[in-house]
């Protein structure tokens, strides 16, 4: 019996030993791992954007609690179960990375998530991160400045000293642009606004929404800092200036591009956030439904021709025309764009700029110059004047496709300012392959907006059937949080977040052309919708139907007043 016992003892404490102590320690570091990641990162971020907040803890728990069983129940694997514990270890540790992984995921391609605010574990934005929390800490013991700005060539802006005037507009600007990020301003001006007086102006989704304002020399001063920051011209307050910066803000970074130009009432600066992302999109991505998708794809595969792409001023041309451009094989083709601001670099194309400041050629002849390489594709961003569109029309009608930018609000508004631009109807008719007219409305907020039962009525002047739409969205603004409504995180309380186009796509064809040469308006109007393809008013109210947009926001892009067609001459300098 004595023997036995003492047997039994020498194998329990030879059992305690089968597992070194340093291994059970290693199994800590991925478990604190995944919990600062849950508890700090996914958990806050689910609560800031309202992603099922609930859910995501129940996975994480629950990752966690297989994770935990696979190392408890994991089979004796090697000779002597020598590689027991690395398995295990391997199985634990991507257990638990996986409710990470599959939130940031998930997270990262929700609407309610904007760009900004998508999660990142890169090493560099965390070092980041903990770099820009350093400088905040900085900040409040020397009163150093918050953001970074960075030129092209990646020398950083000086911050001023801390009990000079110029530090005083440093922070001025740099909490003018803190604004215009917090509430996702696409734009910013500053610009007269009265005697003695500038007002900054903050484009959000389109809308312009009024900003601080101040005393004419302050405004001033914040204008020279951002041509100072960008190595601008400060003395020269007349001439069109442009230079870009980055800016950094803790682990996020911005691109900004800047213009500056001075007028009769004083100078004016224009920022511009992101201009890249903002004309960067597919052909799924822009507001094309199915239809005319096919159109424009068929355009892609097809030669000769022009045709027109038209918006109103700012009302997306840049975009529509990049993503046209892209749509083209830039590799087996000779694609060419003639612009007057590159928004953004084209993949395998060549993009022209016209410098209107400099002794160079003119618009229309630089046009000339590229149409006689024998290109195949050239998108022209802007037909300024008489001049330019008729050295499109001299191109090869049989081999090279040329894409025109106007400003017009519909299809026949453009086909209309095509024809007064050539002064000749049936030049205009020959030359046409298509037309394609847009105009931008707000997307509503998916994460605050409501839905509600229209009345007969609304839907009748809508012309839309009662009996088929039993249900619209408007926007909200608000959700409720333990019962109390609170502002919506996603957009800022607006109500809508981003936005999305509504065209009218046609091809022309003959019967078309003979309504143009006859300049019967009215007949060409009911030729072009004979294929069924929505004109822009049913095309958002389409999106209305389908809850993308609300029945205001479509009244507010149709009921505007309708702006002529572009007159026979216009100025080469407006921007799409």
């Amino acid at each position: 019996m004595g023997f036995e016992t003492h047997a039994l003892i020498s194998t329990l404490a030879d059992s305690l030993t089968l597992v070194s102590w340093w291994k059970p320690v290693l199994f800590l570091f991925p478990l604190l791992a995944w919990a600062w990641a849950v508890s700090t990162v996914c958990d806050k971020h689910a609560a800031r954007f309202y992603l099922e907040r609930e859910m995501w803890n129940y996975i994480h728990c629950s990752a966690a609690f297989l994770a935990i069983l696979a190392v408890i129940f994991m089979p004796s694997l090697g000779e002597g179960g020598s590689l027991t514990w690395i398995v295990s270890f391997v199985v634990f540790s991507l257990l638990l990375a996986s409710s990470v992984v599959a939130y940031v995921v998930v997270a990262n391609r929700d609407e309610r998530v904007p760009e900004g605010g998508k999660v990142s574990f890169e090493l560099s934005k965390i070092a980041s991160l903990v770099e820009g929390k350093g400088k905040k800490k900085t900040k409040g013991k020397a009163g150093t400045s918050v953001l970074t700005f960075r030129r092209i060539d990646k020398s950083a802006v000086d911050v001023p000293a801390t009990d000079s005037p110029e530090f005083e507009v440093r922070l001025a600007g740099e909490g003018m642009l803190m604004k215009a990020l917090d509430v996702r301003a696409a734009r910013v001006e500053i610009a007269p606004s009265a005697k003695d007086a500038y007002q900054t102006v903050f484009n959000v989704d389109g809308i312009r929404t009024p900003g601080e304002t101040m005393p004419a020399a302050s405004g001033i001063k914040l204008i020279d800092f951002w041509k100072a920051s960008a190595k601008l011209d400060v003395a020269d307050r007349r001439k069109k200036q442009s230079a870009d910066l980055t800016v950094e803000r803790g682990a996020s970074k911005n691109k900004l591009h800047i213009e500056t130009a001075g007028g009769q009432s004083g100078q004016k600066l224009t920022l511009l956030i992101d201009p890249e992302t903002q004309v960067r999109k597919t052909a799924e991505q822009i507001g094309w439904t199915p239809e005319q998708i096919e159109i424009v794809r068929g355009w892609s595969t097809s030669r000769g021709g022009v045709v027109l792409l038209s918006a109103l001023p700012e009302g997306g041309r840049t975009t529509t025309m990049y993503t046209v451009m892209k749509m083209h094989d830039a590799y087996t083709n000779n694609v060419q764009t003639v612009e007057i601001e590159l928004e953004d670099a084209l993949e395998g194309i060549r993009q022209n700029k016209w410098d209107a400041m400099s002794e160079g050629p003119d618009f229309g002849t630089l046009v000339r110059s590229i149409l006689r390489r024998d290109p195949d594709i050239v998108g022209v961003a802007q037909v300024p004047d008489a001049q330019t569109a008729k050295e499109i029309v001299k191109a090869d009608p049989e081999k090279c496709r040329v894409y025109a930018s106007l400003n017009a609000d519909s299809a026949v508004g453009a086909i209309q300012a095509w024809v007064r631009l050539l002064g000749d109807a049936d030049a205009a008719a020959k030359s046409l392959h298509g037309v394609l007219a847009e105009k931008l409305l707000r997307k509503l907020c998916i994460n605050c907006k409501q839905a509600y039962q229209p009345s007969p009525d609304v839907l009748k002047r809508l012309g839309l059937p009662p009996d088929k739409v039993k249900q619209l969205f408007k926007k909200g603004g608000e959700v409720l949080v333990k019962n109390k409504p609170e502002t919506c995180p996603v957009c800022q309380g607006t109500g809508y977040l981003q936005r999305d186009g509504a065209f009218e796509v046609f091809n022309i064809d003959d019967a078309a052309r003979e309504m143009i040469r006859a300049q019967n308006w009215a007949g060409l109007k009911a030729e072009l919708r004979k294929g069924g393809l929505p004109s822009i008013q049913q095309a958002a109210l389409r999106k209305a139907i389908d809850g993308v947009t609300s029945v205001e926001e479509v009244l507010r892009i149709t009921a505007e007043a309708t702006k002529a067609a572009a007159p026979a001459k216009q100025t080469a300098k407006p921007k799409a």
